[in-house]
């Protein structure tokens, strides 16, 4: 089935994210502008305005009335999702890179990058508590001296948050006590990009060193791993289907370095069990930089360095496919 083409960013796409129910996504790019669309036509429903630097993540609770957004300028903006009116503002002395969330949509983390002198910091904020809000001040700051935080999601109940670093590694951040649960270093360079089951009970990442893998979310057990030839940027995890996508491609410097044929940058579909390629979905001029399966399973969202972002629909023969043991 042919793709929508949402056509709303001047540059590329840095996150996309469905809402629970999946009827709406949110796409955030170098831009400084949030978009939200309707996933069913691609209809634009409109944005979020307010950001003066490039919009690094954004996420949205569980019921859909927030939104939260994280940038490059230094902030991190709460929005309401229906009237894209600006709630709260939280100043940071650096870049805002992950931020997200929790099961109850009452507690909100985000992570600073490590730059102009400034350490990353793990934040975690209570929005119950106006005061927190009004003097910026997080209920626990978690600082990552020796490896920046480069992608974090939250764990099952909100009881942690899984953060991936710059070096490889991962680890559980306590959201109580800030404390490291647990850690795991399976991966060689950066993680790019986490993202959770339907369930939080797994979590896949996608790193530099050209691989994916699949995590056990409580133990941090290592699973399985879908190995490619290029970085890989973004990750999901099929809500139905034992399937996984990735979207990946060259750093976007060095596009112009390589033949035109290998810049044909497919979205590459896993078998979750088997880590068997089974087929790739062609598109983007450039990298893609996030994708995302919608919470119904059926369709599928991706974000591209060309500033496009595309929703697939399955044709239904995609859903008897099974591959013979």
């Amino acid at each position: 089935m042919k793709p929508i083409l949402l056509q709303g960013h001047e540059r590329s796409i840095t996150q996309i994210k469905y809402n629970r129910e999946g009827d709406l996504l949110f796409s955030v790019a170098k831009d400084t502008v949030a978009n939200v669309w309707y996933s069913v036509n691609g209809e634009r429903l409109g944005t979020y305005n307010g950001h003066t630097g490039a919009v690094w993540c954004v996420d949205c609770d569980w019921d859909t009335k927030n939104v939260l957004t994280g940038s490059a300028d230094n902030s991190c903006r709460l929005w309401d999702c229906e009237t894209g009116k600006q709630l709260a503002l939280l100043n940071t002395s650096s870049a805002v890179r992950t931020c997200g969330f929790d099961f109850s949509g009452n507690i909100i983390m985000f992570s600073t990058d490590k730059q102009m002198g400034y350490q990353c910091f793990l934040n975690y904020f209570d929005l119950r508590d106006p005061q927190q809000i009004e003097d910026n001040q997080p209920y626990m700051s978690i600082p990552c001296s020796d490896n920046k935080i480069t992608s974090a999601v939250w764990g099952p109940l909100g009881e942690f948050v899984i953060a991936g670093h710059e070096n490889g590694e991962f680890n559980q951040f306590s959201a109580k006590s800030g404390e490291i649960l647990k850690k795991a270093k399976e991966h060689t360079k950066q993680i790019n990009d986490i993202q959770t089951s339907v369930d939080l009970t797994m979590f896949i990442s996608a790193s530099k060193d050209n691989t994916a893998k699949l995590f056990d979310c409580a133990t941090m057990d290592h699973i399985k791993t879908f190995k490619t030839e290029r970085p890989v940027n973004s990750a999901a995890i099929s809500p139905i289907m034992d399937h996984v996508v990735m979207g990946g491609g060259q750093e976007a410097m060095e596009v112009t370095t390589t033949s035109t044929r290998i810049g044909k940058f497919e979205a590459r579909f896993f078998h979750a069990a088997y880590e068997e390629e089974f087929g790739r979905v062609k598109g983007h001029f450039g990298p893609i930089n996030c994708v995302a399966f919608h919470p119904d399973g059926k369709s599928y969202s991706s974000g591209g360095e060309d500033g496009y972002t595309r929703i697939h629909h399955f044709d239904p023969q995609y859903f008897d496919f099974e591959l013979e043991a």
